[in-house]
């Protein structure tokens, strides 16, 4: 099976199970479980989007280019596993010093 296909896909079933659940809280129709999986679901979709910015953000760095990187120390780079940023902890060497 083809991984990227099948991300895709569990990504857009997701991204329309989030937007059903939404509709539901307007109607206010939502169930306690749908509220749940609401808030669940706008943390996966944050994380995926925070996840993409990052990696752009590291592919611009290795070109040179100039780009925001939030960090506690000139040697840090903090990179988040967990809540959806970079996979990596140690960063390739950057330019991010301009």
């Amino acid at each position: 099976m083809d991984k990227d296909k099948l991300y895709h896909t569990i990504g857009k079933i997701a991204e329309e199970k989030y937007e059903s659940i939404r509709s539901k809280m307007s109607d206010n129709t939502a169930t306690k479980l749908d509220r749940a999986g609401e808030k669940l679901l706008a943390e996966i979709i944050a994380l995926a989007k925070n996840r993409l910015t990052v990696a752009e953000n590291e592919k611009l760095a290795e070109k040179g280019k100039d780009v925001w990187v939030e960090r506690t120390s000139a040697s840090h780079f903090p990179h988040i596993r967990l809540h959806g940023g970079a996979l990596e902890d140690d960063p390739p060497e950057h330019n991010f010093d301009k």
